[in-house]
């Protein structure tokens, strides 16, 4: 390792960074600029986070893969091209592989070894990680690159232990290509993994039944393969293309938006616009009116319009309205799918509504709900995320006076900026609950919030300092703030993992920042700019 001395099995380091995602490998490459001691901790044997992990079929990114990469070498974006209009995980794993190597990143990160805690050291300003190896680390800085989506939900159903099929977990799949051909599967769920694996699934399996709780918005992706003339066109303009991304309300600098509300205009003019979003494909479907997000009255023409696609695409009624969801189309993260609807007109794909006929246990040779007994050969888990805060709070992480961050956030998470908490100095957390992340592209939050993180680090330097943390007043009110936002948009009107409802006793909180990636930036740096207005710096 760069320069680290290493004494009792314990390894001294500037930088601790917890996860080899894209945050963590950008993070990395960036203190290394600086000229700092830095090490990733990874619990993987590979990089690319949830792309690692989540190697589910038909897994594939719902940002356009020319804007979900990074932007900060050039030599980088010209000399990599991407296939499809929305890169499968195989090709965005593969990338995140080209780029572990370019910038020779894995010299630096440890794999194999999961952080089982992390405390702050009150009388060294330091922080004592603890792994799975056995390997202990002092550092000045722990940075939590953990991801957003990176904690499954655990699979707590009845009977799992007599169950003698194969079961697996989309967000943990085996490295292994699972063969369905001429198997009966089962599916638990149909959120956006589900989305996307249903349909790849029944094409290879005898029968695949769907298990459903919820209904989701799904909007054609009409994904294709890039030509050489846009891949081309692309390249010369990537400069530009990067600076609207940063400046867009998402992060996408091709989301087109509407000036209009719902009803400013005619309803044939409405029909042909949402019928050009939908043409078009892909998620940013809410965007062809200003106020879908904001008013009901205008999301239910919105919704509406997706619910009446639905039914023209299934042709069985009962199942049509079944897969119609009765909540607002904008309280949710929209899907992208390919012939997902489709699917359902298959003579081998049954749906089963959960919510009347609950699913009572597991048993040898399937499940059991109230009113069937299903026989399969596999059992799928599509049940989420612990979104935005298991990864960390599934770490023991003790902060001043012995506080554990997981008590901490008993009453919902709590952080600055969706930076920096109150209690635990100098600890950076890439996109954590209280920033935008999850609402948009994650490469732009990304890297917006590695760049702050440097810049802070290096404030620091200059000025020699050993120690910041946020206050608890600015905590706070930041927190009060993601909430206020939230409560005025349509988007906290559902039990979705945004507020952390598919997580059994979850406290419901809000947790990202839906204020826009551009004012969020445009207040990070001006806290910057004020001396770091609402943190203690000593």
């Amino acid at each position: 390792y760069l320069n680290m001395r290493k004494k009792n099995n314990e390894i001294k380091l500037d930088v601790l960074i917890v996860g080899a995602g894209f945050g963590g490998m950008y993070m990395l490459h960036k203190l290394r600029e600086l000229g700092l001691e830095a090490l990733i901790v990874e619990a993987g044997d590979g990089v690319g986070g949830t792309w690692y992990w989540n190697r589910y079929p038909g897994a594939r990114c719902d940002v356009e893969s020319i804007e979900y990469s990074y932007s900060f070498s050039e030599e980088l974006q010209q000399e990599w091209s991407w296939s499809s209009r929305y890169s499968t995980q195989s090709e965005i794993l593969k990338y995140a592989n080209h780029v572990a190597d370019r910038f020779d990143l894995r010299k630096d990160i440890k794999f194999n070894q999961r952080v089982r805690s992390s405390v702050f050291k009150e009388d060294l300003n330091k922080w004592y990680i603890s792994t799975s190896s056995g390997d202990n680390y002092l550092a000045q800085y722990c940075i939590m690159a953990t991801g957003t989506l990176s904690s499954v939900k655990e699979i707590s159903f009845n009977g799992l232990d007599s169950y003698k099929g194969d079961w697996y977990v989309t967000g943990n799949w085996p490295h292994q290509k699972i063969d369905f051909a001429g198997k009966k599967v089962g599916i638990i769920g149909t959120g956006s993994s589900a989305v996307q694996a249903i349909p790849v699934i029944a094409k290879d399996a005898k029968h695949l039944t769907v298990f459903q709780r919820t209904a989701n918005y799904s909007i054609p992706a009409k994904n294709r393969k890039l030509t050489v003339q846009e891949v081309k066109k692309v390249k010369s303009n990537y400069s530009s293309i990067r600076d609207e991304a940063k400046n867009a309300r998402a992060g996408i600098a091709s989301t087109v938006y509407g000036t209009k509300n719902v009803f400013d205009v005619s309803d044939e003019e409405r029909n042909r616009e949402f019928q050009k979003k939908w043409d078009y494909g892909g998620t940013d479907f809410n965007s062809a009116f200003m106020d879908i997000g904001f008013d009901e009255r205008a999301n239910d023409e919105a919704a509406n319009f997706v619910r009446s696609k639905i039914k023209e695409i299934v042709k069985d009624g009962e199942t049509a309205e079944l897969l119609s969801p009765k909540t607002t189309i904008a309280c949710k993260r929209l899907c992208a799918d390919t012939d997902y609807f489709e699917t359902y007109n298959k003579s081998n794909v049954d749906l089963i509504d959960i919510n009347k006929t609950p699913i009572e246990s597991l048993t040898a040779n399937g499940l059991i709900t109230s009113k069937d007994q299903f026989s399969f050969d596999i059992i799928i888990f599509a049940t989420g995320f612990d979104a935005m805060t298991g990864a960390l709070t599934s770490i023991d992480i003790i902060g001043k006076n012995g506080v554990n961050l997981a008590d901490k956030w008993k009453e919902g998470p709590k952080s600055y900026l969706g930076l920096c908490i109150e209690g635990f100095p100098n600890m950076f957390t890439i996109t954590g609950p209280g920033s935008p992340s999850v609402l948009g592209n994650m490469m732009v939050a990304i890297e917006q919030h590695v760049e702050w993180i440097i810049d802070c680090i290096k404030h620091m330097n200059a000025n020699d300092k050993k120690e910041i943390e946020a206050e608890l007043t600015a905590e706070n009110e930041w927190m009060d703030l993601v909430e206020i936002i939230a409560s005025s948009t349509l988007r906290d009107t559902c039990n979705s993992w945004y507020v952390g409802a598919n997580v059994p006793g979850k406290k419901r909180v809000f947790m990202p920042y839906a204020g826009g990636y551009q004012t969020y930036r445009e207040k990070c740096d001006e806290i910057a700019k004020t001396n770091y207005e609402g943190f203690k710096i000593s």
